[in-house]
């Protein structure tokens, strides 16, 4: 698709109760192409008579016949014809997330577009498959009587959907698609930085033949939309990924509410290459682990501990493939790594590579922004070879930085790799079996990956311990997040 052509047929209003509406303050704010920073579109500014909007139509879509008793296989129907028309439109949809977002195209079609498809259509089939149980029970009173109980699921009501912009579209079909499936209406909230797939979505859902106000997007800033968001009463369920601090203050407000929450946060994964390893396996798989999608990843291989034998091989190696790499836009075909989301995350990237230098650390590759246009941060490399407490290995950069420390013996990079407030991903690149298992049943984060990193499938459960979240996307797992129990006891 020509870009000029995209530019002329993008949808910048919110979609509420089955059609495109204004902010109601008239209000708009600007979304940039990354790779230039020039202005994209004005979109519309949502606040809280937005949100109460947002919510009454998704209120009554949930209490209405035409929802509430559909029955499964017409939400599964819904979902799967969803997942036709998100791939019918995949050239659009990729070419508005690499302009809006500056991923690179094929990753845009690949991941976005196409993993969208096969998340919808994986939580299609969960529809028709939640189920309940019998139980006997033992209650011997009064004298005669006997009792028997059963569960049934039941849908948990509107959900408040609250997405990141690193991954615009797939992580709003991450939320929507089992919230739908389950039998609740949502109401999306995308980043500021990167909505404007989410009003697309939000048109082919309606196309496909959901009831007004099953699907709804407000588009707007976290500390307004996002916040009214969050507290609204008629809300039954939040379900958040981003920040760990912002997931704070979330999970606080859900907590005084009591509301159901789940939150999908921060990561600092640690990649632990174990003595047996081949060295250019541990560089290409370092390397894919932190600059992927520029490295603004939630479980960025960010930490990487090799054996200190073999430190300045791979560590020059990884630099070596840094260096190497091909900046620009990701609509150029030879681009390898795109820009930063924003102007404000590149410089909060900058600092923070400045900060870990004057900490002691050697910029090995890298180091800062590229000059000019964009909002670009070379691919950097950190050696930290004595292992001082460097702000890089605590805190979450979601950038393209990597910073690298040697370890001895298995103890000591257990104990490192465990140190962090993070327990998201890891992973560990070995030959040998028994030791890979060693070091998954020893490490504490939600997805231990084994001789790769990143990998993500919607069967496979996703979360984090500590205070990388609540809860766990994907999978049969995620029906309990978007579902209640209701128990019923039967006397005869």
């Amino acid at each position: 698709m020509q870009i000029r052509q995209l530019l002329a047929n993008i949808h910048t209003q919110m979609f509420i109760d089955g059609q495109l509406v204004s902010a109601h303050s008239g209000k708009t704010f600007a979304v940039y192409d990354p790779s230039s920073g020039a202005e994209i579109a004005q979109v519309a500014d949502g606040e809280s008579e937005d949100v109460a909007a947002a919510v009454g139509a998704a209120r009554r879509a949930f209490e209405s016949d035409a929802w509430r008793r559909m029955p499964p296989a017409q939400r599964e129907h819904l979902l799967l014809k969803l997942a036709d028309l998100v791939e019918a439109h995949c050239d659009e949809l990729a070419a508005l997330e690499t302009l809006n977002q500056g991923k690179l195209f094929g990753f845009s079609k690949m991941l976005e577009v196409g993993g969208s498809a096969q998340w919808l259509r994986y939580m299609a089939g969960w529809a028709t498959k939640i189920e309940g149980s019998t139980i006997d029970l033992s209650l011997a009173f009064p004298p005669g009587v006997r009792y028997q109980a059963s569960t049934r699921r039941v849908p948990a009501g509107v959900v408040a959907a609250i997405v990141p912009w690193n991954f615009p579209l797939l992580m709003a079909v991450w939320k929507i698609a089992p919230a739908l499936a389950c039998g609740c209406t949502v109401v999306l909230k995308p980043a500021e930085e990167t909505p404007l797939t989410a009003i697309r979505l939000a048109e082919l859902a309606h196309e496909a033949g959901f009831p007004k106000g099953v699907l709804n997007v407000v588009t707007g800033r976290g500390e307004t939309a996002g916040a009214a968001l969050v507290r609204h009463p008629d809300v039954s369920k939040v379900t958040f990924t981003g920040s760990t601090e912002v997931g704070r203050i979330i999970g606080a407000q859900c907590g005084q509410d009591i509301k159901r929450v789940s939150l999908e946060l921060g990561g600092k994964s640690p990649v632990i290459v174990l003595d047996d390893c081949d060295p250019r396996k541990a560089i290409e798989g370092a390397a894919n682990a932190i600059f992927f999608n520029h490295g603004q990843v939630c479980t960025a291989g960010s930490r990487l501990y090799v054996p200190r034998a073999k430190f300045s091989e791979i560590v020059g190696g990884i630099a070596a493939v840094a260096d190497s790499l091909v900046l620009g836009s990701g609509f150029d075909e030879r681009t390898q790594m795109g820009p930063l989301v924003s102007a404000r995350h590149r410089d909060r990237v900058v600092g923070m590579i400045a900060e870990g230098r004057a900490q002691g650390g050697e910029i090995v590759s890298g180091g800062g922004a590229v000059p000019g246009d964009g909002y670009f941060v070379k691919p950097t490399v950190v050696a930290n070879e004595h292992c001082k407490p460097l702000s890089l290995v605590r805190d979450e950069v979601f950038g393209p930085v990597l910073v690298a420390m040697p370890y001895d013996d298995l103890d000591e990079v257990i104990a490192a790799a465990n140190s962090s407030e993070y327990g998201l991903g890891a992973s560990v690149w070995t030959n040998q079996l028994d030791r890979a298992l060693q070091v998954v049943d020893r490490i504490e984060a939600g997805t231990v990956w084994v001789n790769s990193h990143n990998m993500v499938d919607p069967a496979m459960p996703f979360g984090g311990f500590k205070s990388s979240g609540v809860g766990r996307e994907h999978g049969k797992a995620i029906i309990d997040a978007y579902t209640e129990t209701k128990s019923v006891c039967f006397a005869y």
